[in-house]
Parts: structure tokens; sequence; C-alpha cells
């Protein structure tokens, strides 16, 4: 059995450590208070299994005892990934109740975990945003205490997490209709520094959501800047977008393969002159061709060489557009940059339609394709 403290990604020439999800702390937390209520052990450690197959071992904290139920927890650790729930505590409190049946496990969230309010995730409306496979997890590992136990009833199981609710705010669940905490996630049991996985799932679930209320046209932009932008445009209908960060193409697949009819994306010149060049994943790791881009769509505009020179010696894209300004080329430059763009968004779409409106910090809006 592999362990969680041998997993690692190699990123750069270094070793990042993998960590364990909010799911498996629970399914952990709910474990060791189990044992501890109906077999009456006492637990300072316990090991979980996840889904993947590796073993965790956490240590027990904060014990509180009541007459007919236990409460601990254990503290998560994320590995070298960058998770704002890292060392947080993750609270189970497990519950005897003799009216249920024998062996029946019932999972629910408390304080400072989050409540669907919106239709089209993981959860029902009103439940607590705790997904499917970390709810398997956490009926399998007291459903197992039970048999053992032999006793007659079942248990309630309550998941809490004390600093959920401030945690929160940096997280996606606002803009996912979850409030009032976390959500206890993992489709593994473990995270993956760095990994796309746990981003691409967030912005899933968004399209999911958007679906669920009947929308087929969203918003797509990589930051807070684009949303920003698109809220002060009085012609752009919407009141939340989706962040797609530096993923324009995995977003665009993701959209596609659930049914998304249309799209508009709303971004910064300085991220999507990259689309330009049919780069997708915009991250400067993989690409940093701005300046590039920038001095073609110039030249396609009519730039003569002390311009293109000028552009290809810049280092951001905002002081690209300011020379296309002073040369009087910033309007048919920025026409063919967008017009480069939606060819290669479309041409990846696969037949969805695609609008696209490019701006600046400093101009506000540069170029636009849109339909109707």
């Amino acid at each position: 059995m592999r362990e969680l403290k041998d997993q690692y990604v190699l990123s750069g020439g270094k070793k990042l450590y993998c960590g364990c999800t909010t799911g498996s702390c629970g399914a952990a937390a709910a474990r060791a208070a189990a044992l501890m209520l109906f077999l009456g052990e006492e637990v300072k450690e316990v090991d979980l299994i996840t889904p993947s197959e590796i073993s965790i071992h956490f240590c027990v904290e904060d014990v509180t005892r009541g007459a007919d139920f236990i409460r601990c927890a254990v503290r998560k650790d994320a590995g070298d990934d960058p998770d704002v729930t890292d060392g947080i505590l993750i609270y189970a409190k497990v519950t005897k109740d003799s009216a249920l049946s024998p062996g029946e496990v019932l999972v629910d969230g408390g304080y400072g975990v989050g409540r669907v309010t919106r239709a089209g995730l993981n959860q029902p409306i009103g439940s607590a945003a705790i997904n499917h496979i970390p709810r398997e997890m956490i009926k399998r590992e007291v459903e197992a205490v039970l048999r053992e136990s032999g006793f007659s009833g079942g248990a309630k199981i309550l998941i809490e997490v004390p600093e959920g609710e401030k945690l929160a705010e940096k997280t996606f669940n606002p803009r996912l209709g979850i409030q009032g905490g976390i959500s206890i996630l993992g489709t593994t049991g473990i995270v993956v520094p760095m990994s796309e996985e746990g981003f691409l799932g967030s912005i899933e679930a968004q399209i999911n959501m958007h679906l669920a209320e009947g929308k087929r046209h969203i918003l797509v932009t990589p930051g807070n800047y684009g949303e920003d932008f698109a809220r002060a445009c009085p012609d752009i209908a919407f009141q939340e977008s989706i962040h797609c960060s530096n993923f324009v193409g995995k977003t665009l697949d993701l959209a596609v393969s659930l049914g998304v009819k249309k799209i508009t994306f709303a971004a910064h010149i300085g991220k999507f002159i990259k689309v330009a060049g049919n780069i997708m994943d915009t991250h400067s790791r993989n690409s940093d061709c701005r300046a590039e881009l920038m001095a073609a769509c110039a030249i396609e505009a009519g730039a003569d060489l002390d311009v293109a020179k000028a552009i290809l010696k810049t280092a951001v894209t905002e002081e690209a557009v300011q020379i296309l300004k002073a040369a009087g080329l910033l309007g048919p430059a920025m026409a063919a940059a967008v017009q480069r763009i939606h060819k290669n968004l479309c041409h990846r779409a696969q037949g969805v339609e695609i609008d696209v409106i490019l701006f600046s910090s400093a101009e506000g809006k540069l170029a636009e394709i849109r339909g109707k």
C-alpha cells in the first residue's frame, strides 16, 4: 500500500509533496470518533485508505465526549499545494441513534461547511456542500465500525470546520452559490500540488450551475479584471462571469462538452493576445510571445519597421497599446488581433457561437466581434 508521505510530483526539478483533501480529513475524523464511541477505544492516531489506494496517517485532536456522541478533529495537510485550507482542523461529531436502521449512517454539515443554494452542483439545493465521494468515504468508515460493534441502530455524522466560513471568502464558493462555509471535496482523497484538476473542477461546477438555471450563453473572463470590465459595459448583460485563468482552451472544451451554446469572452489584451497565436494555455511558463504577436498585428495593420521594432522591445502589452495609439494604428491592429483570436476560438469550439471583447486598462474597449 502506498503512503501519502511518499507521494510527490516533479515541478521545475523540485519534489512537490501531495496532501490530503478535506474529504479525507472528514472521513478520518469520523472513523476516529466512531471507534471511540462504538468500540470504546482510545484513539490518538488513525489511518485512512483513500479511493486512490493511498494510505494517510492522521493524528486525532480535540476530543469531546458526550453521553451519546464523540467529536474530534484531524488537521488538514495540503502538502506543497497552495491551499487556503492547509493546517485547519476538520471535525466530525458522531452520534448514536437507535431510531435509525441497523448500520444506517446519515451525513450532514455543521458550522463552517457551506450549504448549496443554487442548482447544478454536486449536491441538491439545501444540502451541505459535501460532495458525493467524500460522503461515501465518511459513510464507509463509520459503517465499518458499526458492523464491528454490533450496535442495533445507526449513526449521525456532523462535519464541522470552525474556520470554514471565513476561509470560504477566499474560494469559489460564493460564486458557486455555496453559502456559509467551505466545501468538503475530493475524488481521489489526495491533493496533487499545483494540479489543474481542482481549478477545472470548479469551472465545470460553475458551467453546470448556469446550465441548471437555463442559461446556455455564458460570459468567460480570465479573472477579476475582465469581470470588472464586463460589469462596467452597459451592453454586456451579465451579472457574473466564469473565471478561466490561463485555461482558455480547456474551459472552452468543458463548455462544449457540457452543452453551452454561446460563449462571450471578455479579456485584457495582455492575456488574450496569446490566443491570437493559438496559444490556449496562457501561463507565462508555457509562452510569452505577447510582443511578437502585437507586432504581427501591427504589421498586418500597416505598421512600418520602426513601429514593429518598438513594439518588440516592450515588456508589457499596455506599452505596445500606447505605441500603436501614437502611430494611429491602434484600431486596425486590434481589429486584426480580435479576428485572429476569434478564428482560433471558433476552430476549437466545434460549432459553439463565440463573441470576443478585448480591452486595455488605459484605453478601455479595444475591439470586439459579437453576434446577436
